[in-house]
């Protein structure tokens, strides 16, 4: 690990965050995370962590201020028309190719600039055409968004092109709160030493996406499972046809996950939240499950243990229990602004 990012392993609770990003990074046309939460919810720290578990290890930031130009990428056109050659200036598409593009307060963004961030998430490609000349490259990256709704929504059309959705808890309890500063300050004052004692768990994460990745493709999308999250999706009252594509593909990526060949219920049922939170109509419950679902135990689908054997003197970090993520009924607001 060449960079001194905070590892994902040792990120305090945030189980299903965590479980939500891997499936994004198994299967990128899942459409990319959206995160809501507060400052200081450690939002970047979450995305830079899962960057670490990717061969290329890529992670791009995408600042509020950037232009088209210098998300898509530029086209010279006087080279094309001299030269008969289309000389391209990759953007921040083509430099997170392969990795995480992080957009922080993605509802404050241009709403057309969102549409060109969600349709290479989608698609995998950025296709640039100036005058008649075209470029496409590869653009295959994880996306994940952050926003806070107090700051301004996001359109309904947009927040339902984002392939899955959680929302971070603002108020961790007390024995969390304390666990999560001991690690930050472990980390700020040796970052290698903090690095090399979650080494394993790391790796063990690593290691269990990239498997996942490549037993992905083998796993295949079922009648079965088509039927099944269908039906939810009629409900969940949802409008269109995105959750249903959107939720099926995340429950193969959780399959992969799981290390099984096929998709069975405990992977719709894993999902579920994560796809449906953001697209139930206003004051729409939560669909109930249907009553064969529900596997007869339950399933281990958290990340790796999150917590090595501490030495003595440092206190048991880490014996803390899985804090379940707020997935509340959304409540849209009467209008979309953005902060000027």
């Amino acid at each position: 690990m060449t960079d001194s990012h905070f590892p994902l392993a040792a990120v305090v609770g945030a189980d299903d965050l965590k479980l939500a990003l891997c499936l994004a990074a198994i299967d990128p046309a899942i459409g990319g995370v959206l995160i809501e939460g507060a400052r200081g919810m450690a939002k970047s720290t979450l995305a830079r962590g899962l960057a670490d578990l990717l061969s290329s290890g890529t992670f791009v930031t995408l600042p509020l201020g950037a232009s088209e130009e210098r998300i898509v990428g530029t086209l010279d056109l006087d080279a094309a028309l001299g030269e008969g050659r289309a000389q391209f200036s990759p953007g921040l598409l083509a430099k997170a190719n392969g990795g995480v593009l992080y957009v922080d307060e993605v509802n404050l963004l241009p709403d057309h600039l969102v549409d060109l961030l969600l349709d290479a998430a989608a698609s995998g490609v950025n296709h640039i055409e100036r005058d008649g000349i075209s470029h496409r490259h590869a653009a295959r990256f994880v996306l994940i968004g952050t926003m806070n709704a107090e700051e301004g929504e996001l359109r309904p059309q947009l927040l339902d092109r984002f392939g899955l959705n959680l929302a971070l808890d603002a108020l961790p309890q007390p024995v969390q709160r304390a666990e999560i500063v001991r690690r930050r300050l472990a980390f700020d004052a040796d970052p290698q030493a903090f690095l090399q004692r979650w080494q394993a768990q790391q790796d063990e994460l690593r290691e269990r996406c990239q498997s996942a990745r490549e037993r992905l493709a083998a796993i295949p999308l079922d009648d079965a499972a088509l039927e099944q999250i269908s039906q939810r999706c009629f409900a969940a009252a949802v409008d269109g046809l995105r959750a249903d594509l959107v939720w099926l593909r995340a429950a193969r990526a959780h399959a992969a996950w799981r290390g099984v060949e096929q998709i069975a219920a405990e992977d719709i049922d894993a999902v579920a939240d994560f796809v449906l939170r953001h697209r139930r109509r206003q004051n729409q419950p939560p669909a109930a499950q249907p009553p064969h679902s529900q596997p007869e135990s339950q399933p281990n689908n958290s990340v790796p243990s999150e917590q090595p054997q501490a030495p003595l003197g440092e206190g048991q970090w880490g014996e803390l229990p899985a804090q379940v993520q707020s997935a509340g009924v959304r409540r849209e607001p009467p209008r979309w602004t953005k902060k000027p």
